[in-house]
C-alpha cells in the first residue's frame, strides 16, 4: 500500500514537474491532497513538511528518479497562472501533457494536468491529475523537511525515500 500510494504521488508529481518550472512554496507544513483518474478512488491528503532546501532537493531528485527526459518543455506565466505543455519520456514511454498551475505557492496552489503515455505507463493510458495545496504553517515541533504524514498517521521522510531509490 505504501508504495502504491508513493507511486500515485510521484507520477502526480513528475508529470508536473517535468511539465513547468513551478515557483518554490513557502517554508513550512503544506496539507496536499492529489487526486488522480489512474487511481480511481485511491485519492488520499497528506502534510508535507518542507524548507527551501528540501523542497529544491525533491523537485531535483524527481526527475533522475523517474528517468524523466524532455524534448519539449513550454510555459506560460500569467500572474499567479502558469499553462504548460510537455513531451517528456519516462523511461520508455512518452508522456505528453498540458496543465495549469494556479496559486501563490506562499498559501495555497492547484496544479490540474491532463497526460497520455505512449506506450501505456503500467497499465495507465491516459490520466488527469489534480494536486491542492495550502500552506498550515510551519512544520510540527519534531519534523524534519521531508516528512510526509498520510492521513491515515503513516510517516516517511521523501528525502530518504529518495536516496534509497537511487541506491
Amino acid at each position: 500500500m505504501k508504495k502504491q500510494i508513493l507511486t500515485m504521488l510521484l507520477l502526480s508529481v513528475v508529470t508536473a514537474a517535468g511539465a513547468a518550472d513551478l515557483p518554490k512554496r513557502k517554508s513550512g507544513l503544506w496539507e496536499i491532497t492529489p487526486t488522480s483518474s489512474s487511481a480511481k478512488g485511491r485519492d488520499i491528503s497528506m502534510t508535507l513538511c518542507v524548507d527551501a532546501s528540501s523542497d529544491q532537493d525533491m523537485s531535483q531528485q524527481f526527475k533522475p528518479m523517474g528517468q524523466v527526459k524532455c524534448s519539449k518543455q513550454e510555459q506560460k506565466v500569467d500572474g499567479k497562472r502558469i499553462t504548460f505543455n510537455s513531451v517528456c519520456d519516462i523511461g520508455k514511454t512518452t508522456a505528453t501533457t498540458t496543465g495549469v498551475a494556479s496559486g501563490d505557492f506562499d498559501k495555497e496552489y492547484k496544479v490540474e494536468t491532463k497526460s497520455t503515455y505512449n506506450p501505456p505507463l503500467g497499465t495507465v493510458k491516459e490520466s488527469t491529475n489534480v494536486i491542492t495545496a495550502k500552506w498550515l504553517g510551519p512544520c510540527k515541533a519534531g519534523q524534519r523537511p521531508g516528512d510526509v504524514v498520510m492521513s491515515n498517521g503513516m510517516t516517511m521522510n521523501m528525502n530518504d525515500m529518495m536516496k534509497m531509490q537511487k541506491k
